[in-house]
């Protein structure tokens, strides 16, 4: 998957869970998370907002964020 908002929303969808689900598992905004699977979040997001999705959907922070493939599929540490 290309962008970080399209491995957010596989690994979401993955979890059958709404953008409130998420948001209330991770304790960001669903605006934020809005923003970051639609392409339209300024910039990067913050390391910590990475960490608290990847923590909530259960996936490596790196896949998250980098889409590497060694890290797809493996549980958050």
């Amino acid at each position: 998957m290309g962008t970080i908002g399209e491995r957010l929303r596989q690994a979401r969808m993955r979890r059958v869970w709404t953008q409130e689900n998420l948001a209330r598992a991770s304790g960001i905004p669903i605006v934020t998370i809005s923003r970051i699977e639609n392409g339209h979040h300024e910039g990067q997001p913050r390391q910590s907002t990475i960490r608290k999705l990847a923590g909530a959907l259960g996936v490596e922070a790196a896949w998250l964020l980098l889409g590497e493939e060694a890290a797809e599929g493996k549980a958050a540490a």
